[in-house]
């Protein structure tokens, strides 16, 4: 039976992503939260697609949640320079402020929140695809991960 994909996971608190491979069978990313890029690692396929009540596997769900799980656990687990992470840090703001006043969201909010989060997340596709053609990446990332080393 053919397996339909993409299928977008959570696994822990990285995101996971399983394509087709070019030979038939498929293939597996994982979110990085040391660097912020997906590293290929299929070594969790079966694992996520069997799960059925593992409290540390979400999922399947669609692209659009795919993309905010990935970039809320990126702003939580990684800071650096550049616009990227100025992005964050206006996302930051709102939530402080919507703690500040002990309330939800507005609908407005949830809107840029996830306007900001789509474009944050083309942001660290482009700069992979520029690194992935010989360039010297344009931004520095440090994780809570490697902070200490």
């Amino acid at each position: 039976m053919a397996v339909r994909t993409p299928r977008f996971y959570k696994y822990y608190a990285q995101t996971y992503r399983i394509d087709s491979a070019p030979n038939g069978g498929l293939v597996g990313t994982l979110l990085d939260l040391t660097t912020g890029f997906f590293v290929q690692d299929s070594s969790h396929i079966r694992e996520v697609m069997r799960a059925m009540t593992e409290s540390h596997i979400d999922g399947p769900f669609n692209e659009e949640k795919f993309i905010q799980e990935t970039e809320f656990e990126r702003s939580h687990y990684l800071t650096g320079d550049g616009p990227i992470f100025a992005l964050y840090d206006t996302i930051k703001g709102i939530d402080h402020v919507v703690r500040r006043e002990e309330r939800r969201r507005t609908p407005q909010e949830v809107a840029l929140i996830q306007a900001l989060r789509k474009r944050t997340f083309k942001m660290w596709e482009d700069e992979a695809a520029r690194i992935a053609a010989g360039e010297a990446p344009s931004f520095t990332v440090t994780s809570r991960f490697n902070a200490g080393q």
